[in-house]
């Protein structure tokens, strides 16, 4: 499932939030291949999405509202969303656009009441589902058309609406994630190289990696003095691996991921904070170049390094906030909607704060002025 079109409004920091993973023209000789819904050239989407931000700027929050959506979709449990709705006595809403790799268009419009009792009820929850099939010659912008002349009717049973979508498949890293239950593929040879050669790029200590020979979903990390056992369903809580090293295990799960096509959407989230810019960049190319057809890539970082990649600017997404901002605290700016031109460069527009997403150093640098001070 491909995500295309995102608005919040009451979840978390957002109101009033609105991205877009769609782009309307044709890129001539692009790195990313194939950012088109398969059969469907004229269904453009941004098949790779490169998030930047300052810290708190929302990043990490978008993703776990994807995710709270996701599982809301799939195990028709309105409390993963409710649990994050901002003020419970306002309305809350999202509206989500999706497309299979069947080719069907889906917008969930979900408006959720304020909460007058202790708890939410499935009262509260209003649901419409409109499918419509994309058809040989369609884009995004032709099929939003045709469902935009639909008034909102809520159904009467939300579950049933829900089930309505087909084909959810998604994975999410976070940088928490370095202490959680790890999910690891059992005696996969492909999986033991990938981990391997990432492990010893990060590590130059670590000598090989191999499969466990008597516990299953297990693997055995050899250092030059010691080993350690990294298991599938148990926590990933050692301090003889570095914090960089601990990342790499995450990251080598989604490349194996990727590369046995076992989900459509992915959001890696500044597992990379530990990690040498260089190898940063080059496992984020290894990404691109094994997402599929009909498969979405998200990635936040800090690290400016990734500007100078290869990418067109349509990938690359800038979260600002603006705490004064009632109306709208958190904004998305894409790189595309302001730099037009092809010799624009990503970085200049950056490095001169074009986006307006600097951190404020300034309150920073006046920590000096407290030197020698009463």
């Amino acid at each position: 499932m491909i995500v295309l079109d995102v608005k919040l409004d009451n979840f978390y920091a957002f109101k009033n939030f609105h991205m877009n993973f769609t782009y309307p023209k044709k890129i001539v000789d692009s790195y990313i291949k194939e950012e088109y819904l398969p059969d469907r050239t004229n269904f453009r989407y941004k098949k790779i999405n490169v998030l930047f931000g300052a810290n708190a700027s929302g990043k990490t929050t978008f993703g776990m509202m994807l995710m709270k959506i996701f599982n809301f979709i799939d195990k028709k449990n309105y409390d993963f969303v409710t649990e994050v709705i901002c003020d419970r006595k306002n309305p809350a809403s999202f509206v989500l656009d999706l497309a299979s790799q069947d080719n069907v268009f889906y917008r969930v419009v979900c408006f959720i009441e304020p909460c007058e009792e202790d708890k939410y009820t499935s009262d509260n929850i209003k649901i419409e589902v409109y499918k419509e099939s994309i058809r040989a010659r369609d884009s995004y912008e032709t099929c939003v058309a045709r469902i935009q002349e639909v008034k909102f009717s809520p159904a009467d049973n939300y579950v049933s609406e829900l089930e309505k979508i087909e084909g959810l498949a998604w994975m999410f890293v976070y940088p928490k994630d370095n202490k959680r239950i790890l999910r690891l593929p059992d005696k996969d040879r492909k999986f033991r190289v990938i981990l391997e050669n990432i492990l010893k790029s990060l590590d130059p200590s670590i000598t090989k990696v191999q499969t466990s020979k008597d516990v299953k979903g297990a693997y055995v990390i050899h250092l030059q003095n010691k080993s350690i056992i990294i298991q599938d369903g148990q926590t990933l809580d050692t301090d003889l691996l570095s914090s960089g090293t601990k990342a790499g295990i995450e990251v080598a799960n989604m490349i194996s991921s990727l590369m046995r096509k076992m989900n459509s959407f992915y959001y890696c989230d500044e597992k990379f904070s530990y990690i040498h810019s260089d190898i940063e960049k080059a496992l984020l190319s290894l990404m691109i170049d094994i997402v599929g057809p009909g498969e979405q890539l998200f990635f936040t970082t800090h690290n400016t390094d990734i500007l100078d990649m290869n990418l067109p600017k349509h990938a690359f997404n800038f979260l600002r906030k603006d705490i004064h901002n009632n109306n709208c605290p958190i904004t998305c700016v894409e790189a595309s909607s302001l730099l037009k031109r092809s010799t624009d460069s990503l970085r200049n527009a950056v490095e001169n704060d074009l986006f307006s997403t600097a951190p404020a150093l300034e309150l920073i640098y006046s920590i000096g002025e407290l030197v020698g001070g009463v």
